[in-house]
């Protein structure tokens, strides 16, 4: 077996909002001179919270890490609807939306608990022909996309005042929450998009135990080391 190195596993950082996964990558290699880093599961630019950064030989393991349940917390607004889903995107749709209370939305929203296919959203890193759908979506190009078998365990809001609905959503990897506001609007006839979005567990991993990317990029070596959750305990997880 070849020894490990203490820079040989994964760190947990609380994304900000505003860089890309890849930035943050990107930040940590050059800060500290690691030839292999790399992350599991894209946040967009504008989401926060956990990202999984895996060093060194850490990287053979990213897939799998990559493949775990995930819980997400966030805002929905209802009313309008943007071609991104989310608050990044140009409004496509505005419509009043109809009196309703916190009960009447989590009964729309537990409709979408269980399996489901979903249908990816035209601003997305999936590839068609090799090339990202944002890059078509870019040129206003809109391609028909698969729709992927995803699992949504547990959707619910704990407040609603309107247009706003706060809620917190634990799903299967690859789920575009996008599209769960987007698909939500359209079932309620008024429209709505992600406004917020915070991912707070990723397997057995929580946010809470994360540290944010400014202070991780303060850290020395030794202590980055000892941040670092080995290889091999990544690798029973």
């Amino acid at each position: 077996m070849q020894d490990f190195t203490a820079l040989d596993g994964a760190i947990l950082i609380d994304k900000p909002s505003g860089p890309t996964s890849h930035d943050v990558v990107d930040a940590i290699r050059r800060k500290f001179g690691i030839k292999k880093v790399g992350h599991c599961g894209t946040l967009d630019p504008n989401a926060t919270g956990l990202l999984i950064i895996v060093l060194g030989r850490g990287t053979k393991l990213s897939e799998r890490l990559m493949g775990d349940d995930k819980v997400y917390e966030g805002t929905m607004k209802f009313g309008e609807a943007t071609d991104s889903y989310d608050s990044d995107g140009e409004i496509t749709a505005s419509l009043p939306v109809m009196p309703m209370t916190l009960d009447q939305l989590n009964e729309e929203a537990s409709s979408f608990v269980g399996d489901q296919m979903q249908v990816p959203p035209m601003v997305s890193a999936i590839k068609k022909n090799g090339v990202p759908l944002y890059k078509l979506a870019r040129k206003g190009i809109e391609v028909e996309r698969e729709p992927r078998l995803i699992h949504i365990y547990n959707f619910r809001f704990t407040d609603y005042t309107e247009p706003l609905g706060t809620f917190k959503l634990a799903c299967t990897k690859g789920t575009y929450v996008r599209s769960v506001a987007h698909d939500l609007g359209n079932k309620l006839g008024c429209g709505a998009h992600l406004a917020t979005l915070r991912r707070s567990v990723s397997g057995k991993f929580d946010v809470a135990d994360a540290k944010t990317l400014d202070e991780v990029l303060k850290l020395p070596v030794s202590e980055l080391e000892k941040r670092v959750i080995p290889f091999l305990k990544l690798a029973v997880t």
